[in-house]
């Protein structure tokens, strides 16, 4: 037998018990899909991709409402349960309050609809508030974000660590206030928003990502028609791979037209179903009070009527009923199909309108759409699909995508594709800005006769549709001191007059400079190239103002050196490798962006590439004399459209006419002046027009406020939990006092004592355990546990025995097999020193010493008594014995064999000497009968003799033998 095979053989018996452990830190990102009625929540981490997260009730979405009572505080479907017990301190849809004044009429029909709710306006920000009481209220933003709050806790429990990085969905339409609305809820719920998504976008992103295969260069148009709860949205996406620096050809999705209706959905539908039931209950004249009046009962039958709708969806009829529905009176109609559709008859009709909204934003045709999707659970009432299959003219509507998690699963992908813990396949995403944004100012002109004028002058910075991330930058070349600009929002005249009503204030932002003036005339000498302001839309498609300049150039004289011929060679050399022209202040120049800097360059952004705003000229309308010093001044300005293109036809190739001309002929051109770029940082105070921002100060108070609520709701769950937990010891412990292997190792006064003390405790729990403090609770319960210890660690260390000792003799065993094998190794080949030979037989015997003497010392005591048998001590010996056998294992994993002396006996030589060919085979003939036979594989040692009473009572019936060779539960196997 080999040195290898013989190796291999004492390996074998000790494959079982490596371990391997790994352990792998991880960042988890989560997804929140902001619904009118619901939340989900998505979230990726290592091993676990793009999941719904469950909520506590094991459902994939959570509905979005707050309940806040008096020191009580729900969430989801435990704050829709007392909704109807408590209609007024639980908020549901106050998402329509975001980034709204009090006297918008969004808010007037919010209060109408829901007249629970005690609605008043915000004196510091002109916005409204939730009043619960004089001293107490919570803003819209508020609420918001102890929602987003416990979407994460929901996901931090699926994930078992911190999650802080979110995508947030938000509606397509939502302007600049509700955009910041929403990121204030998320900053004073403590989450870093890495996105604000539009909901069409995600969904459509969501439906590239799993068909990334069928995405090629030809252009694919699909429409996605989403009825949610609180409005409708129509968007049309093209999908096609493009060119990307980074990553080569890639898929992208664009965004190419939108429409949108702000209040047609399944609430709607709600409402009128609600209203038309409160009808008919009070037709059946049962009370003498008007329902509509009892804020209860209402709640009861927008309830009621949301299961009715649903069911009407698939049935034909059915029975609306309500148990004590108002002074403990019952309420039975039916209700069918065909009324709901006739009491919804005028919503019905505006099915189709964001389908032609959105057909004229793209500039396209039904002919040109190649797939229709419907999103939304609103789109499962029939009447609905109907209309919407006859606005499109297709033969059918396609439902290849979940309609209630698509969004979610969209979001937490580009989550994952924003995160810096995780890895993607690239998926381009080219949203759209909805509304256009424009810089307007006013300058003061001189005329003739002396006659002064106010001249208005706007700058388109970002078109409808315009696609986003994007920056932007407006020139200002006409002042030389402070002055003013306005950023408002374009031409709306696309909206409709009710939704323009909703929209709010046309104004965003005033920006008043300050230090012109003074930069001027720091800058006399220097040439103006006017004053530069800087733009930026960002990912969530938050519009900002980065930064103001003041940029001057001058002309730098070059004086004139005597160069020698080395330096002339070196020179030489040197523009060829690319650095003679590769200057600081060459370096400084190119990098001013004059009009238009995007963020992610892409083949399909070069139509975009027009699109820059104009110079700030307020001369446009001057004479010709004077347009065409502008026109001048804006070709003299650095790194404008105008030079880039000069550029370019610098590249052409020669005319015919010119082909004929030999470089002395050609005239010298006069080498351009050396130019020198200053910049100066222009003061820029903003005074926010639409909805203010939360001061810092509130920010602060609000955040604080959070934090107690949140600090009061984990000590009420420590409360809830440590209760629970003294009562399921007090009965568990009760009944574990009657099973037999408790009864065993106790006494009747020790199970009597035990009994007692749980009694005591179940009383004091039941009449001061609701009062009782959370250290009150918890010491009760150690007070038990320590009273219980001695019975409950006799009874575990006896369920430990029989797998330790098992696993103890099959250790030994095997290391007696190893032991023997390895002093059989032939001298020639031996690996192993006398003294690791010597210590593990030396182990071997001192473990079977201490085994055997130890089960019999413990056959002596009682079962009652404290066992001298510990699975600890024989973990111990486990441990020790595996380290020594796994040391000697690797040595010989490790060893190479000791090459053999060449014997002289048998090597041949040729005569001439040339070549010498040795053998080294030795010939074993076959025994002979009589012959004693070679020794044979050594036979497992025998376990010195143990005694034999209570062995068995000790070990337990669960083995039936000690040297069954069963590995330990604590050892693992190495994968």
């Amino acid at each position: 037998m080999g040195l290898s095979t013989r190796i291999a053989i004492l390996l074998l018996p000790f494959c079982l018990l490596a371990f391997l452990a790994t352990h792998t830190e991880s960042v988890a990102v989560m997804s929140v899909d902001l619904g009118s009625e619901w939340v989900k929540v998505a979230i990726v981490k290592p091993g676990v991709p793009m999941e719904i997260v469950l909520n506590k009730e094991s459902r994939r979405k959570t509905p979005l409402a707050v309940t806040l009572k008096d020191n009580e505080r729900l969430f989801g479907d435990s704050a829709v349960g007392m909704a109807a017990k408590n209609p007024k301190v639980t908020f549901r849809y106050f998402q329509d309050l975001l980034g709204k004044r009090a006297e918008n009429p969004q808010v007037e029909a919010f209060k109408n609809r829901f007249p629970e709710y005690n609605i008043v306006a915000d004196e510091q920000r002109g916005t409204v508030l939730f009043k619960l009481s004089e001293e107490l209220s919570y803003s819209p933003e508020e609420l918001l974000a102890m929602m987003l709050n416990y979407s994460r806790s929901l996901a931090e429990e699926f994930a078992e660590q911190p999650v802080k990085d979110i995508v947030i969905t938000v509606p397509a339409f939502f302007n600049q206030a509700e955009r910041r609305a929403v990121l204030q809820a998320a900053q004073l719920a403590g989450l870093k928003v890495l996105q604000l998504i539009n909901d069409n976008t995600a969904v459509a992103l969501n439906y590239g990502v799993f068909r990334r295969k069928d995405i090629n260069s030809t252009a694919q148009t699909i429409m996605f028609y989403d009825m949610g709860s609180r409005s409708t949205t129509c968007t049309i996406v093209t999908y096609q791979t493009t060119k990307t620096k980074d990553s080569g050809t890639q898929p992208q999705l664009q965004v190419l037209g939108v429409g949108f209706d702000r209040t047609l959905g399944g609430l709607e539908i709600d409402l009128r179903l609600r209203d038309r039931l409160a009808v008919l209950f009070n037709e059946q004249k049962k009370s003498k009070k008007d329902v509509r009046e009892n804020p209860r009962a209402m709640v009861k039958l927008l309830k009621e009527a949301n299961r009715v709708k649903t069911i009407l969806s698939a049935n034909n009829d059915h029975m609306a009923q309500i148990e004590g529905l108002m002074d403990d009176i019952d309420f039975k109609t039916k209700m069918t199909r065909q009324e709901l559709e006739d009491l919804c008859a005028d919503l019905f009709n505006r099915v189709s309108a964001p389908v032609q909204k959105a057909l004229r934003s793209a500039e396209l045709t039904l002919d040109q759409i190649d797939q229709v999707i419907i999103v939304g659970g609103a789109t499962r009432v029939p009447k609905v699909q109907d209309l919407l299959l006859k606005a499109v003219g297709k033969e059918e509507l396609s439902k290849n995508i979940n309609a209630d998690e698509a969004a979610a699963m969209g979001a937490v992908y580009q989550a994952a594709a924003l995160s810096k813990a995780f890895k993607v396949k690239p998926f381009v995403v080219r949203d759209a800005a909805f509304y256009p944004i424009q810089v307007e100012f006013t300058r003061e002109l001189q005329e003739e006769n002396n006659v002064k004028s106010i001249k208005h002058n706007k700058r388109v910075l970002f078109q409808r549709l315009a696609p986003y991330p994007q920056r932007k930058v407006i020139t200002f070349n006409r002042y030389t001191d402070d002055f003013d600009f306005n950023i408002n929002y374009g031409d709306l005249s696309f909206l409709d007059p009710e939704e323009l009503k909703i929209f709010g204030s046309l104004n965003l932002t005033t920006v008043k400079l300050s230090g012109v003036g003074e930069s001027f005339q720091k800058k006399s000498d220097y040439e103006s190239k006017g004053i530069k302001a800087h733009f930026n839309m960002d990912e969530s498609g938050i519009l900002s103002l980065d930064r103001v300049e003041a940029v001057f150039e001058t002309a730098v004289e070059e004086k004139p050196e005597i160069e020698s011929t080395l330096t002339k060679l070196g020179n030489t050399i040197s523009s060829l490798f690319g650095g003679g022209s590769s200057t600081a202040e060459n370096k400084e120049n190119a990098t001013d962006t004059v009009q238009e800097e995007e963020e992610v360059p892409t083949e399909a952004t070069k139509e975009y590439d027009q699109e820059q705003p104009e110079p700030a000229s307020d001369e446009k309308d001057s004479d010709s004399a004077t347009k065409e010093e502008g026109k001048k001044q804006e070709e003299k300005t650095e790194g404008e459209k105008v030079e880039t293109k000069d550029t370019k036809d610098q590249d052409e190739p020669a005319k015919e006419g010119d082909a004929a001309k030999t470089p002395e002929e050609e005239p010298k051109k006069p080498v351009p002046p050396k130019k020198q770029k200053l910049v100066d940082e222009i003061g820029a105070a903003q005074t926010v027009n639409d909805i203010p921002d939360l001061p810092e100060e509130q920010m602060k108070t609000s955040a604080k406020k959070l934090q107690e609520l949140s600090e009061r709701d984990f000590e009420k769950h420590e409360r809830e939990k440590a209760a629970n937990s003294l009562e399921a010891f007090v009965f568990e412990t009760q009944d574990k006092l009657e099973q037999k292997e408790y009864r065993k190792v106790s006494t009747e006064e020790q199970r009597e004592e035990i009994s007692n003390k749980l009694s005591q405790a179940s009383s004091w729990l039941e009449d001061e355990g609701y009062t009782a403090t959370t250290k009150e609770l918890k010491d009760k319960l150690s007070e038990l546990k320590k009273l219980c210890k001695a019975l409950f660690f006799k009874v575990e260390e006896r369920r430990k025995w029989p797998d330790r000792l098992t696993a103890l003799d099959s250790l030994l065993n095997h290391s007696s097999i190893f032991l023997k094998s390895a002093r059989m190794i032939p001298q020639d080949d031996q690996i192993f020193t006398d003294v690791e030979l010597s210590t593990l037989e030396k182990l071997i015997n001192d473990s079977w010493t201490w085994k055997n003497e130890t089960l019999a010392e413990q056959a002596k005591l009682s079962s009652t008594d404290k066992p001298v048998l510990l699975s600890k001590d024989i973990e111990q010996k486990l441990g020790a014995l595996d380290r020594e056998v796994q040391y000697l294992l690797n040595k010989a994993k490790f060893s190479k064999p000791k090459p053999k002396p060449k014997p002289k006996s048998n090597t041949t030589k040729l005569e001439n000497g040339a070549n010498t060919t040795e053998t080294d085979e030795k010939v074993i003939p076959p025994a002979k009968e009589g012959t004693e036979e070679p020794p044979s594989d050594p036979e497992p040692a025998k376990e010195p003799p143990v005694p034999e009473e209570k062995i068995l009572e000790i070990a337990g019936s669960e083995s039936d033998s000690t040297t069954q060779e069963t590995p330990d539960e604590n050892q693992k196997t190495e994968l």
